[in-house]
């Protein structure tokens, strides 16, 4: 089958109601309905970052339809999702990348089926946290694996992108959700990414305040005091010749896309960024290869809600942005550091 090479299409006022299969079509060369079935159910369009696989799904104005050159990986399972700490107030998890932390709220009224297709990481954490129990009790000698029972549902209280992938903590009960959100809230929390970026970077202290609408209908920094103060701490760590950067980014606060926003103003947009890419042609075409946007929570502390016990959890950066961070050494063989 034909695919369209990653082609990024905007729904207008004017596309919205039309169903997906008849949004394609003109987009496609006057594609069959049969090729336009074909490549959604296959797996090859996101519609505003999630998969889609409905011919009939109603787009509504604002949205964005991506046709993927090559087919989306199938969705992270709770199996895939890795229980770094566990007790009866809190969870860490090391998120996969390609699922959202929670669902919006245009999404409340989702039918059951297509819950099922996209589902969220606070709602499969329970299900990952009983095969974590299960597993652990299960290696201990002398002691059979506890019967399998219903892990209530946890809590958020704070988020990463949907591309972004590692750690995240939630909360197991009320009391400790009103504690923890509050550090988020102070920003007392400990926060580091790290980020593969276009260009040559340097060492800075990046302060804006953003907001919901920059002028173009995304988020942005504005040019006085008006929307929320945001400071990003980023160090470079390894230099890719002048193309890339390998860098850490320290969050003083904690704002929507934040890291995102502030490379990419300051002339080094992550690597597989679209949103905010330079241009704000919402495509990325830095060169690297990268199948997402390279951005990693590689550090997350806290204290705990209920003990005061400063905690701090690490996470390894995942296989696919190792990939690319090896494949640049090895095109640049020693970079600079």
């Amino acid at each position: 089958m034909a695919r369209s090479s990653g082609s990024v299409h905007h729904v207008s006022s004017a596309d919205a109601g039309q169903t997906l299969a008849a949004f394609l079509r003109p987009r496609l060369n006057n594609a069959s309905w049969s090729r336009v079935q074909k490549l959604v159910q296959s797996r090859h369009v996101l519609v505003h970052g999630n998969l889609c696989t409905d011919v009939a799904r109603r787009l509504k104005d604002g949205e964005v339809v991506k046709v993927l050159e090559v087919a989306a990986a199938p969705l992270p399972k709770a199996d895939d999702v890795r229980v770094v700490h566990v007790d009866d107030d809190v969870v860490v998890v090391d998120k996969p990348t390609g699922i959202t932390t929670t669902r919006h709220h245009e999404e409340a009224s989702w039918p059951a089926q297509r819950r099922q297709l996209q589902p969220t990481l606070e709602e499969l954490v329970p299900d990952a946290i009983g095969k974590h129990l299960a597993k652990r009790f299960g290696t201990v000698p002398g002691r059979t694996a506890p019967k399998r029972r219903r892990i209530p549902p946890v809590r958020a209280v704070h988020r990463i992108d949907r591309e972004t992938s590692g750690l995240v903590v939630f909360a197991r009960n009320v009391p400790a959700s009103r504690i923890l959100a509050e550090q988020f809230r102070l920003h007392t929390t400990h926060r580091r990414y790290l980020a593969l970026v276009a260009g040559r970077a340097r060492a800075r202290t990046i302060r804006s305040h953003l907001v919901r609408d920059r002028g173009d209908g995304r988020r942005g920094s504005a040019e006085g005091d008006d929307g929320k103060e945001a400071i990003t701490h980023m160090t470079p760590l390894e230099h890719f010749g002048d193309d890339y950067t390998l860098v850490e980014c320290r969050l003083e606060t904690g704002r929507t896309h934040q890291i995102r926003i502030h490379m990419s103003e300051c002339g080094h947009p992550v690597c597989g960024e679209r949103v905010y890419a330079r241009g704000r042609r919402g495509e990325s075409s830095d060169g690297s290869g990268a199948p997402r946007v390279m951005l990693h929570a590689a550090e997350l502390g806290f204290v705990h809600p209920v003990t005061g016990e400063e905690l701090r959890f690490s996470s390894t950066v995942p296989a696919d942005m190792r990939k690319v961070i090896t494949a640049l050494r090895k095109k640049y063989r020693e970079p600079s550091r």
